[in-house]
């Protein structure tokens, strides 16, 4: 038992630009997003991102899929749910290092690759901010000025998303799963929330709160992810063997430039997970008598001292509640029933994440250099103490979003990560190799390596296919069901044997690895 399992972050940037068209209006956010999908392509070249041209494999998709055990019609589904519909109009590439960069709900979106230990989720993770970064540098070189913020509000109303993935057993009912996961999800941001400026969903009130997400949480459980945003997502979408494996879509999360902060809220949910798997008894007690509610009072309150009523009648505040949650993985690491005793990547979750919560006991400021709301309310209470400025101050405002912006010289949070004021687990060069070369041991390696060595004849893909070109420009599907199949040592030895992608499927079609597809199946 360990925190190790399959998981990925995916997150939409938020996006300015002065530009107009020919008409003098300004371009709009879909048009601004295309533009920094291509150009990082064309910028980045044909052996790091597919071209124009490529599309996305939607075979296997199944966004209007609920883990309750049902499926909405699609006459009765939200535009904004039916994902697996591409529009011609809209960009899309996938990367050499099995990310897909790509427009979703007009924004640029970097789904960074699937990975099996909560760094690597970091690390392929900041390798997005620097795909996003690229692609302003190339659009700039065209005197084409845009700005690109690793957020989720844009301070007016509007709400997008940065979603963690994780695969669980499908033998696990999901009722469990959703019960004993709202009351963590709610607390969460005690140690994991980016921060924000302005409470409400359009800033209405004037303060500071941890999460940037939890204004916009309406249910308790659903299937949406733009409307009535639930704490937890039901979408049964496993991208993976759905009789063995589910997928649990995490949509509450913020976006975050802080390693320890990004490190902590895929750990520590991780670790969660295998609470929730193997002993889940440890946390009976938990449950909130609001979920929605608490969310909102927790995230309200940077003293982390207000509390919120438990279904029993108990009152506790969201440190209580995320140490009962740290207290359970503890003793169900103890228990002797399994490996994590032995497992170093779990011994380092859970000890940072001791560390972090007994930090933001004894004083929370102890703490700006590994939680990042701490670490931006110390920027932002530093300014108003020489300023005077109130919350809702224009200059505060201006600096919670300048806080996430990927331009080093202009991003706060850039600078104060560079200042060694913000704590980093990865060195410059383990991120910049992110970029380009895919995880070694999940199916992204396989998936990275075809584009590099084939692009030219990667037609689409998918997490779970590929889909090329055989010599007769016929399309032939590679299915990659297992994600922890296709890595470098089960892979390697045959993608050296084929310099062309011709033999390549010669091979995989001799071992009855891949399917011939007509053309409608494909979405470019």
């Amino acid at each position: 038992m360990s925190v190790r399992r399959i998981m990925g972050i995916e997150t939409e940037l938020g996006i300015t630009s002065t530009q107009r068209d020919a008409h003098g209006e300004l371009v709009t956010p879909m048009v601004l997003s295309g533009q920094v999908v291509r150009a990082y392509a064309a910028a980045a070249g044909p052996a790091a991102a597919l071209q124009r041209g490529a599309g996305w494999d939607y075979a296997d998709e199944t966004p209007l899929r609920d883990a309750r055990g049902y499926e909405i019609a699609r006459a009765l589904a939200h535009v904004s749910q039916l994902t697996d519909v591409e529009d011609p109009l809209i960009a899309n590439s996938v990367l050499s290092n099995g990310a897909r960069f790509y427009v979703d709900h007009a924004h640029p979106e970097y789904s960074a690759p699937e990975v099996t230990t909560p760094l690597e989720a970091v690390r392929y993770d900041r390798a997005g901010e620097l795909v996003g970064r690229r692609a302003t540098e190339a659009l700039a070189a065209q005197g084409i000025e845009v700005r690109l913020y690793k957020n989720n509000v844009d301070g007016k109303g509007a709400s997008y998303g940065t979603h963690e993935n994780y695969l669980v057993p499908r033998s696990i009912p999901f009722e469990r799963l959703a019960t004993h996961l709202i009351p963590f999800l709610v607390a969460r941001p005690v140690f994991a929330g980016a921060g924000r400026v302005g409470l409400g969903l359009a800033s209405e009130r004037p303060g500071f709160q941890l999460s940037q997400r939890a204004d916009y949480l309406e249910a308790e459980v659903g299937l949406e992810t733009t409307l009535r945003r639930p704490i937890v997502n039901t979408r049964d979408e496993p991208h993976a063997t759905p009789h063995v494996h589910r997928r649990l879509h995490v949509i509450v999360g913020d976006a975050t430039m802080a390693d320890v902060t990004t490190y902590l809220a895929v750990g520590s949910l991780s670790a969660v997970l295998r609470v929730i798997e193997t002993h889940p008894h440890l946390l009976e007690g938990l449950r909130l008598a609001a979920p929605v509610e608490a969310a909102r009072a927790i995230s309200h309150d940077p003293s982390l001292q207000g509390t919120v009523p438990l279904e029993d009648g108990r009152q506790v505040t969201g440190l209580d509640l995320v140490e009962a949650h740290l207290q359970a993985a503890e003793q169900a690491a103890s228990s002797g029933h399994d490996a994590w005793a032995v497992d170093p990547e779990t011994e380092d979750v859970l000890r940072r994440w001791r560390e972090v919560l007994d930090g933001l006991r004894r004083d929370p400021f102890s703490c700006a250099a590994q939680v990042e709301w701490v670490a931006k309310l110390s920027l932002l209470e530093r300014f108003r103490s020489r300023s005077g400025a109130a919350w809702d101050d224009p200059r505060i405002v201006a600096m919670d979003i300048q806080w996430h912006d990927l331009d080093p010289a202009r991003g706060l949070a850039q600078k104060l990560r560079g200042a060694g004021h913000l704590e980093r687990l990865l060195t410059d060069e383990a991120v910049e190799s992110a970029v380009t070369e895919p995880p070694v041991d999940t199916r992204a390696w396989f998936r990275g390596e075809v584009v590099r060595r084939y692009g030219q004849d990667v037609k689409a893909a998918s997490w779970d296919s590929v889909v090329l070109l055989d010599e007769r420009r016929r399309l032939r599907r590679v299915q990659l069901p297992e994600p922890t199949d296709g890595g470098r040592e089960q892979t390697a030895a045959l993608l050296e044997r084929h310099t062309r992608t011709a033999s390549l499927l010669t091979e995989l079609a001799s071992e009855e690895l891949m399917t011939e597809i007509d053309d409608h199946d494909i979405a470019f």
